[in-house]
Order: structure tokens, then C-alpha cells, then sequence
């Protein structure tokens, strides 16, 4: 979700952490949940609990929205100077700095994340969220305005209040620190429900920000599951969700929150498509076709998991992409040589296996590589998967696996091309490759998605903006865009005779 640029700089090994406490961050402290009740976190790599965290509920959920409306309405953070709330911010991202090894073995053990991958895109991003946040926040200004009427007319950005934002298990700490930042930038404070099973990171978070000199209540982190997801959105003390996850929940989060006409931005699911022309550098769109759909091991709601290929290099593309990818190192996480770790629980495997099982009983259809678990140490590893003949209005063509597996699929004009990759329910991302630089603007043009990879895949930085169309949801985050979700605009006229 990052440049793939690593320094040259020596990097230890990093160890399986030593855990810490996991129970609530409300009002500046930790705290248990009012029932006591604690939920084991699954290491994904071997199925075994790793620790327990607390299992907050609507009581734990109200305590930390009023220790965030107390923040809001009568604390200091939202009168802070922005250029103050910058250097919070920027301070945060020194801390993260200073504790990348902690980050990146609690988010590989939590999540099954590769530790070379997570040291580079997970904390490595975190920190480029919060530096470029911290910098952003000095730009923050109204603007003055000609009217008609004899009058002084400007406009102010003003922080919207309290927000609730919950995140998935994919990517614990780039989808939740990328809200935070933008949020606290602007200067609201928040509620934050992070996944059940991904949670440890998020309470960390909490702690660098206070140690960086955020005031206590201004973030505030309840672990638990729907019953503090459903508490959070319905609490009337919130003033907006930012939400990212699944289309299902995202409709269901947004219906809700419409019934007190509540602002919502919702990131969600995706099926995205790489356009393979003619013209194209095989070498590069083949490489780029493996790592859009195994990194993150396929666990990536922008993962490229459909690729159409132009027809004369159908069976050529098909052959190397099945060839190459079961040659992807998988395996233990803390293995600096792993490149895909384990799926992350043992629920979303059955998903996956569910999924790939459909193909098995489709005419025509031919599983070209993997389609089968991998029994490594009692984890939830699932083999890369390449699947041609599947018809286009197939499950697994149209809907989100979220898992290593990739469905191939020939075309014969540009049109039909562009027709394929516009024909699911989803616009969050699409890519394409050719060397024929008119071409690649008129197909971007064309292709109904929030974001359009050029000759590339999955490159993400704070300054462009990200975000869905259709049922992937609305709202933008990353750049001046993903601030401006995090503000409200007061117009202020003076008469001026």
C-alpha cells in the first residue's frame, strides 16, 4: 500500500513480541471492560492464542464517547493552533519511528503480515500518514468571497467533533492511523473500534499519541466486536463514522447512521481489474498481475484479482502467471524471506476454500495453479490460486474473495476490455499496461474506479487520495481530500452597509 523502495540499510531480524497489556484506552488511561469479559487474539501463522484483549461492549463504548465529547466541547484540542496539532502529529511519527520493531511484530503476529513487508508499507506508511497529516495541518484556511451585497463574506474549516471510526483486519494500522491522522489534524476526537481480531497495534497508537503530547480523551480505543461496532455507530454522541470494510456491513453501517442523518465515509469492497493490451511490457504487467493479487496474501481490498489479458497473449500470460506463482515464498511471517503469510483467520480460509470450490463445478473452468490449503504449522495458509474459463458472471468473477486467488480472462478490443473491467458491482481500483501512452489515458478515462494504476499496481502515498465508486462505497481518504472528509465549512458574511 506504499512505494515497494526499501533502504540499503541493514535490518535485524524481529523476534515474536513480547505482548502487552490489552485492555481499553479511554480518557488518557487503560481501563477494563465494564463486564470483565476478555477475547482471545489468534496468531494466524499457527492458529494459537497469542493474548486476550478486552471485550468492550455498548457501556465501554459510551464511556469513551463522553470522554470524547468532554475532549471536543470543553477540552483544548480543537482551539489548538493547527501548527500545534501538526506537531503532535509529527512527533507521533518520530515515536512510531523509534518503535518499528515493536509495531512490526505486533502487527505480523496479530495479522500474519510478512515482517519485510510490514516494516516497509505498515509502519513504514503509518509514519508517512502522520508527517504528512502534521504537515497538512499548517495549510488549514478559509477563504473570502465576492457577493452581490455590500459585505466582509469568508469561509472557516471547522472540525466536525466526535468521530467514530472502525477498521478492518487487513491492514490494522494503515486503515486506522490513516483516519486518525486526518481526523486529529483537523481536530476532532475520536472513538476507535478497531478489528476483533487485529486489535494490538491500534492500542499502541493510542499510547504514542499521548506520549506525543495529544490531550487525554482526544482518542479514545474500544476492542470488541459488532456489539461495540453497532453501540459506536447508533451512540448520538458521535458525529460522523469513517468506516472501512465490507460492502455488506458498510450498507447496513450507513442505513443505520442515515436514521440521525449522521455523515459516514465508507471505503469497501472491491474486484478490481489489470488490463493486459497487446503493447504492454510482459515482464513488467506479468509481475505486476502476481503481486496485484498475492500481496497482502490477496487480503487487499484494491487487490488486482481479475486480470484480462489481450487474446494472442492469453495462453503466454496464463502459463507465466500459474508458473510463477506458486514460486512466491510463503510461510512463517518472521521469516525475513516470506513474501505471503497465512490468510488471517481461520473463518476466512473457509471463505476462500468456499469460493474456489465454485470453480471446481463450473464447465469449462480449470484451476491452473494452487486451489488447495497448505498444512504449515497449524496456520490458515492458503496456496496462490490462477483460474481461467470462468464466465464473467460467475461468483468468483464477480464477487470479493479477498484472498491469494486470480481469475484470468481474454479480450478482443479495447471496448471489451474496458466493458469487463466496468461489469461488477465495485469501482474502488483498475489498472492497465501498455506502452502507448494515448491509450492509457483514454482507458483510465473510461474505467469506473476511484483509482487507476498506469503500468503499475497498488502504489499508495498520502498525497493522492483514494476511494470507491458504486458499491465501493464513497468518501475519499489520503491527501487534501481525506483532511477536508474530517471538516466542516461555516460561511461567515458581515454587512458591511
Amino acid at each position: 500500500m506504499t512505494s515497494r523502495e526499501q533502504g540499503n540499510e541493514a535490518v535485524a531480524p524481529i523476534s515474536r513480541p513480547s505482548l502487552t497489556d490489552g485492555s481499553l484506552f479511554i480518557g488518557g488511561a487503560r481501563r477494563d471492560a465494564v463486564s470483565q469479559r476478555r477475547r482471545d487474539v489468534i496468531d494466524p501463522s499457527t492458529g494459537k492464542k497469542i493474548t486476550t484483549v478486552a471485550e468492550g461492549d455498548a457501556q465501554d463504548v459510551d464511556a469513551a464517547v463522553r470522554a470524547a465529547r468532554a475532549a471536543f466541547d470543553e477540552g483544548p484540542w480543537r482551539h489548538t493552533p493547527a501548527r500545534e496539532r501538526g506537531r503532535v502529529l509529527t512527533r507521533a511519527a518520530q515515536l512510531i519511528r523509534e518503535r518499528t520493531d515493536e509495531l512490526v511484530a505486533l502487527e505480523s503476529i496479530d495479522a500474519g503480515k510478512p515482517v519485510s513487508l510490514t516494516r516497509i508499507i505498515d509502519v513504514g506508511n503509518t509514519i508517512a500518514q502522520f508527517e504528512y497529516y502534521g504537515g497538512l495541518a499548517h495549510s488549514l484556511a478559509g477563504a473570502t468571497r465576492q457577493t452581490a451585497f455590500p459585505s466582509m463574506a469568508y469561509t472557516v474549516p471547522e472540525p466536525i467533533g466526535v468521530i467514530g471510526a472502525i477498521t478492518p483486519f487487513n491492514f490494522p494500522l494503515i486503515l486506522s492511523t490513516v483516519k486518525i491522522a486526518a481526523a486529529l489534524a483537523a481536530g476532532n476526537t475520536m472513538v476507535h473500534k478497531p478489528a476483533e481480531d487485529t486489535p494490538l497495534t491500534a492500542l499502541v497508537i493510542a499510547e504514542i499519541l499521548a506520549e506525543a503530547g495529544l490531550p487525554d480523551g482526544v482518542l479514545n480505543v474500544v476492542t470488541g466486536g459488532g456489539e461495540a461496532g453497532d453501540a459506536l455507530v447508533r451512540h448520538p454522541g458521535v458525529d460522523k463514522i469513517a468506516f472501512t470494510g465490507s460492502t455488506a456491513v458498510g450498507r447496513a453501517i450507513a442505513s443505520t447512521a442515515g436514521e440521525s442523518v449522521k455523515p459516514v465515509t465508507l471505503e469497501l469492497g472491491g474486484k478490481s481489474a489489470q488490463i493486459i493490451f497487446e503493447d504492454a511490457d510482459l515482464d513488467v504487467a506479468i509481475g505486476k498481475a502476481i503481486e496485484g493479487f498475492v500481496f497482502n496474501t490477496g487480503q487487499f481490498c484494491m487487490g488486482g484479482t481479475r486480470l484480462l489479458v489481450a487474446r494472442p497473449l492469453f495462453d503466454t500470460v496464463s502459463k507465466a502467471v500459474a508458473g510463477a506463482a506458486g514460486g512466491v515464498p510463503l510461510g512463517d511471517p518472521f521469516d525475513p524471506a516470506t513474501v505471503i503469510g497465512p490468510i488471517a483467520g481461520a473463518r476466512h480460509l473457509e471463505k476462500v476454500e468456499r469460493y474456489v470450490e465454485l470453480a471446481r463445478s463450473e464447465p469449462g473452468a480449470e484451476i491452473l495453479a494452487g486451489g488447495h490449503r497448505i498444512d504449515l504449522n497449524g496456520g490458515y495458509f492458503y496456496a496462490p490460486t490462477v483460474i481461467v474459463g470462468m464466465a464473467n458472471d460467475s461468483r468468483l468473477v464477480q464477487e470479493e474473495v479477498f484472498g491469494p486467488v486470480l481469475t484470468i480472462q481474454p479480450f478482443d478490443t479495447e471496448d471489451e476490455a474496458v466493458a469487463l473491467a466496468n461489469s461488477t458491482q465495485y469501482g474502488l481500483a483498475a489498472g492497465l499496461h501498455t506502452r502507448d501512452l494515448n491509450r492509457a489515458h483514454r482507458v483510465a478515462s473510461r474505467l469506473q474506479a476511484g483509482i487507476v494504476w498506469v503500468n503499475t499496481w497498488g502504489m499508495l502515498d498520502p498525497a493522492m487520495p483514494f476511494g470507491g465508486l458504486k458499491q465501493s462505497g464513497y468518501g475519499r481518504e489520503y491527501g487534501p481530500e481525506g483532511l477536508a472528509e474530517y471538516l466542516n465549512t461555516k460561511s461567515v458574511i458581515i454587512a458591511t452597509a
